[in-house]
C-alpha cells in the first residue's frame, strides 16, 4: 500500500491509499479519484514531507520554544553545510543527474540542486533515493 497526499484544482488537500503507484495512475486516468471535500476529479499528487521517526513508529515535532529546538536547528545547519561543501551543485539538473547516478550511467557521487514538484514525484516513484536539504529559519528572513 502507498499513501499519497492529494490536492484538487480548488486547493483542497487530502490523503488517500492505493495498492501501488500504478493503481493511483489507473484510477486517476479513469476519473474515479476525486476530492474528498468538493468532489473535483482534477486531482494531483501533492508534495509530501517525510515523517521523522524517533523510536519505532513514534513521530517527533518540535516547536521553536521546545528545549531541543536550538540543538536540532544546529544539527540541521551542520548537515546542510556538510552536504553543500562535499557534494557537487548541479542546479536545475538535479533530477537528471540523480537518475544517471541511480541507474549507474555515471560514477556515484554526492549531488545537490533544485527539482520541480513533478520531478520530485517522478524520482520518488522511480525509486531514486534522495532527501531534501533542510530549510533553515534564517533563510526566510
Amino acid at each position: 500500500m502507498i499513501q499519497y497526499t492529494l490536492e484538487c484544482a480548488n486547493a483542497h488537500r487530502f490523503d488517500a491509499w492505493f495498492k501501488n503507484a500504478a493503481a493511483f495512475d489507473a484510477q486517476q486516468a479513469r476519473g474515479v479519484v476525486s476530492c474528498a471535500t468538493c468532489g473535483s476529479a482534477q486531482v494531483s499528487k501533492a508534495l509530501m514531507a517525510p515523517a521523522v521517526a524517533r523510536s519505532g513508529s513514534e513521530k517527533m515535532s518540535l516547536s521553536a520554544g521546545h528545549p531541543d529546538a536550538a540543538k536540532l536547528r544546529e544539527m540541521l545547519r551542520a548537515y546542510r553545510q556538510k552536504v553543500t561543501s562535499e557534494a557537487d551543485y548541479v542546479g536545475d539538473k538535479f533530477a537528471e543527474e540523480a537518475r544517471k547516478i541511480h541507474f549507474e550511467e555515471v560514477e556515484a557521487r554526492g549531488i545537490y540542486g533544485e527539482a520541480t514538484r513533478d520531478e520530485v514525484i517522478a524520482l520518488a516513484e522511480e525509486g531514486v533515493e534522495f532527501a531534501p536539504l533542510p530549510d533553515l529559519p534564517e533563510e526566510h528572513n
